[in-house]
């Protein structure tokens, strides 16, 4: 299931998500983990954001 992204540049990206979408069910799982593998999960999902959020600044073209 595809959806329509809102983004302000207008610029759709194929299977991209959009923000926010999939982040409430992916910290549900986290949080359903054993405690020893939390910090582990987290880590991942920080440097999975950060990479997002860099990739943003990135200049668009098209």
């Amino acid at each position: 299931m595809q959806s329509e992204s809102n983004a302000p540049d207008g610029g759709d990206r194929p299977g991209a998500e959009a923000p926010g979408e999939g982040l409430l069910p992916l910290l549900d799982v986290i949080e359903e983990q054993p405690l020893s593998e939390r910090a582990a999960a987290y880590t991942q999902l920080h440097a999975e954001l950060s990479a997002r959020l860099e990739g943003a600044d990135a200049p668009r073209y098209g």
